[in-house]
């Protein structure tokens, strides 16, 4: 058992798709509780991918269980007075109030790791990430490897088709190999309207 004052925080795992973010995040817990920390762990309920709804799954295959919420007043209702770690995957399916609530619970003394995808396929700030990247103690921002030319990756590339996906197609959509490449700037492609493309001659 804890004991003594606890000091909160707010740690961000962030970056491209196949970057490790989820093996990052579960190596976090699986210390926590190995120090017998007082754990619990939430998951975007549109994640179904892997595991299923009652797990944080990645896609190398590691996983562990966690509770899946809809909305940031919901994981706030859910985390239990004498949790000391919140952890919480895929964030960047969250609306902005979970920047609220995770700031509120680590002022309580509560420590708050947060793993999600900075950008969405456009290479634009995806939901809440950029503004918990702001307030976060700290911040790890990983890479993948881009599948065209092995450089270093840093946007995520969506395919309809084995295409990429224009501009103005949805903003979320959850898939894994099928749907999405980590690719770096030079290779990373997003089609706009002929509209745009007119614009910008």
């Amino acid at each position: 058992m804890y004991h003594g004052t606890r000091s909160g925080s707010i740690e961000v795992i962030a970056g491209v798709m196949f970057s490790g973010k989820s093996e990052e995040l579960s190596r976090r817990v699986r210390r926590a509780l190995i120090a017998r920390r007082n754990v619990q762990a939430f998951k975007s309920h549109l994640d179904e991918r892997y595991g299923g709804m009652q797990r944080v799954s990645s896609h190398d295959g590691q996983s562990f269980e966690a509770t899946p919420i809809s909305s940031p007043t919901e994981l706030m209702a859910l985390v239990r007075p004498e949790t000391e770690i919140v952890a919480i995957d895929e964030a960047q399916f969250l609306d902005v109030g979970i920047v609220d609530v995770v700031t509120t619970l680590a002022n309580r003394g509560v420590r708050i790791i947060l793993a999600g995808t900075d950008t969405d396929f456009r290479g634009e700030p995806f939901g809440p990430m950029a503004e918990l990247m702001a307030v976060a103690e700290m911040v790890d921002k990983l890479r993948a490897i881009c599948m065209v030319c092995g450089e270093l990756a840093c946007r995520n590339q969506r395919l309809v088709d084995g295409r990429p996906a224009p501009y103005d197609a949805p903003t979320i959509q959850v898939g894994g190999h099928e749907a999405y490449e980590a690719r770096c700037r030079h290779c990373h492609r997003v089609p706009r309207p002929d509209a745009d493309q007119t614009a910008l001659l």
